[in-house]
Order: C-alpha cells, then structure tokens, then sequence
C-alpha cells in the first residue's frame, strides 16, 4: 500500500538533504527515503517529520494526502 505525500517537494524547498531531515527528526535516513517513495508510515513518524519540517501537527494535509 502507498501513501501520496509532499515529504520531498517540502523538504528540498527548505534545502535540507534525506540525512539533515532525518537528523532533525530523529529518524533514520532509509526511512526518509521510503516514505517520500509513498511507503506507509506510523503515525509517530508523520508528527516527527512534520515538526522537523518546522509545521504544526495540523498542517498534515500539507504533507500527508489521505
């Protein structure tokens, strides 16, 4: 199952690399990736990815498509 997402558009508009946001989020960079290829993710990874990208938990529909 895939999700559709804006991980990779919001990332490379803030100039940050899969490894800087992954650092930020504290989550692994081969997890990055995955989901900006619209692999499914916990919904803990969602809020961690979204605050590294400086957005409110309720700006998800910005990222996440559902």
């Amino acid at each position: 199952m895939e999700q559709s997402n804006d991980v990779k558009k919001i990332r490379e508009s803030k100039m940050l690399s899969k490894a800087e946001l992954a650092r930020i989020a504290g989550i692994l960079p081969l997890t990055i990736d995955r989901i900006e290829r619209g692999k499914i993710c916990r919904l803990a990874t969602k809020r961690k990815i979204l605050l590294a990208l400086g957005l409110k938990i309720t700006q998800k529909h910005r990222v996440f498509k559902q």
